[in-house]
């Protein structure tokens, strides 16, 4: 009885709990809190340290999009095809949800764990007792810096993705880079453009969130700390691709 009891109450304490930093958001960006400093040292962690792997993977998928892809798409004279296939891979599809991966593996894990050492040293009960809110003051900040990090990284990783194949590209089918990348936006839709911010949207706030709540739920023990990381990776994960399935099943839907 007491696993089927917290099956359900644990998405309502998340939702419940997503609810109240959402409240929080409003307090926070209507005046000057003292926590702004929060918000911009996980944007520099979330975002701009997670810059360079991040555009070296998407380079490596634009580049392999184009090794494979090119030369069998020539074989059945369809050489254009390769433009939707690099806009569906890495801006629509592939790209949205390898960054919020990268972003998992980096930023969950340190989330979690540092929330966790919060509570087992008191420290979030020290900030209760002298009335300063803990979610404005810690969950909040985090909140927006990886879901706006998030966000910013997915766009990079579209920019190094097309033009990492595009470089690929030239040992193929030689073209200026105004022809090709004029090709890219002839395919390019705005929906695939809404399509691409709202799974990095979701999969920020996701991300924040369910790593934010697994740090609060530790109790006394410091051997809590370490599995209160690794539940926050294992619980994203599964959330981000089930919503990366819900949001590509209905953006299909939308278009038949």
């Amino acid at each position: 009885m007491k696993p089927l009891v917290f099956l359900f109450t644990k998405p309502l304490y998340t939702l419940g709990f997503f609810t109240r930093t959402l409240k929080g958001v409003g307090y926070y960006l209507f005046r000057d809190s003292v926590s702004f400093k929060i918000l911009i040292m996980q944007i520099l962690f979330t975002f701009v340290e997670a810059l360079g792997v991040s555009s070296l993977l998407a380079i490596g998928i634009g580049a392999a999009v184009n090794v494979i892809g090119i030369p069998f798409l020539t074989r059945l004279s369809q050489e254009r095809l390769i433009y939707t296939l690099l806009i569906t891979i890495i801006t629509r599809e592939l790209g949205p949800l390898l960054v919020a991966f990268i972003i998992i593996a980096r930023s969950a894990t340190a989330i979690a764990t540092e929330i966790a050492g919060m509570v087992i040293s008191h420290e979030v009960e020290a900030y209760i007792s002298v009335g300063v809110d803990p979610i404005e003051y810690l969950a909040v900040p985090r909140f927006l810096g990886v879901t706006i990090s998030l966000f910013l990284l997915n766009i990079y990783f579209s920019i190094f993705g097309l033009a990492g194949s595009f470089l690929v590209a030239q040992f193929f089918n030689p073209m200026p880079a105004s022809v090709y990348f004029d090709n890219l936006l002839q395919i390019l839709s705005l929906h695939d453009i809404l399509i691409s911010i709202i799974k990095s949207l979701g999969f920020g706030m996701i991300i924040s969130i369910v790593a934010i709540c697994r740090g609060f739920e530790v109790e006394r023990a410091s051997t809590e700390i370490p599995v209160a990381g690794l539940k926050a990776v294992v619980a994203a994960f599964a959330w981000c691709i089930i919503l990366d399935i819900v949001l590509t099943a209905l953006y299909y839907m939308a278009l038949i």
